[in-house]
C-alpha cells in the first residue's frame, strides 16, 4: 500500500495549519511581537514540525502571503488580458474588509507597514511571472514597458491604495476600492498588454 498521498495530504494540512495561524496572529497583533510558541499552539503542531516546513516566522508569514495571491490569481475573470492580470486584487481587499469588519485592524502602523512593504515584494515578484508569461503569450507588441518595472508599479499602487484604504477607516467598501485600484493600475497594463 502507497503511503505518499496520505503524507502529501498531511503536509499540505500541516502546512495550511500554519499558514492560517500566521495569518489569524498577524490580525490580534504586532507582527514582531508574534512568536513561534504561539504559532504552534494556534495550529496545533510541535516546534519539530514547523522547522521541517518553514525556516523561522519570517519564511512562513511570506508563505502565507504568496498563498493568498496566488488564490487571488487563479480568482476567475473576465475581460482583457490587462483586466485578467489584476483578478487577485478584489479577493485581497475583500480579505481585508472581512477582517476589518470581523476584528477590526488595529494593527500599529509601523508593524503594518513592514507587513504591507513584504506583501507588495511577494505580489511583485508573482507579478512579474505573470508579465512574462502574457508577454510571451501576446500577439501585439509589448509596448517596450520592463516587466519589472509594470510589476512594480502594479504592486506599489495595490499597497499604496489599501493602506490609504486601511489608516484612513474609509467606509468604502471593497468592491468601490478595487475599482479606485483598477483605474491607477489598468491604464499602464492595458498599454503594456494590448487591450
Amino acid at each position: 500500500m502507497d503511503d505518499a498521498p496520505t503524507k502529501d495530504r498531511r503536509i499540505q494540512k500541516t502546512r495550511t495549519l500554519l499558514l492560517e495561524a500566521i495569518g489569524a496572529l498577524v490580525h490580534e497583533k504586532p507582527y514582531e511581537q508574534i512568536v513561534i510558541k504561539e504559532i504552534l499552539h494556534h495550529a496545533n503542531v510541535g516546534r519539530s514540525t514547523f522547522y521541517e516546513h518553514f525556516r523561522d516566522k519570517d519564511e512562513l508569514l511570506s508563505g502565507a502571503m504568496r498563498d493568498l495571491l496566488r488564490r487571488s490569481l487563479n480568482a476567475g475573470s473576465t475581460g482583457s488580458r490587462a483586466e485578467r492580470m489584476l483578478r487577485f486584487s478584489r479577493p485581497i481587499f475583500e480579505h481585508i474588509e472581512h477582517r476589518r469588519n470581523a476584528a477590526g485592524l488595529d494593527t500599529e502602523t509601523r508593524a503594518k507597514l513592514a507587513l504591507h512593504e513584504r506583501l507588495k515584494s511577494e505580489l511583485a515578484q508573482l507579478l512579474l511571472g505573470e508579465l512574462e508569461l502574457a508577454v510571451r503569450e501576446c500577439t501585439v507588441p509589448h509596448g517596450g514597458m520592463p516587466n519589472e518595472l509594470l510589476a512594480r508599479h502594479v504592486s506599489s499602487s495595490f499597497v499604496m491604495v489599501l493602506d490609504w484604504w486601511v489608516e484612513g477607516r474609509s467606509r468604502l467598501t471593497a468592491a468601490e476600492v478595487d475599482s479606485l485600484f483598477r483605474a491607477l493600475a489598468l491604464p499602464a497594463l492595458s498599454q503594456a498588454l494590448g487591450r
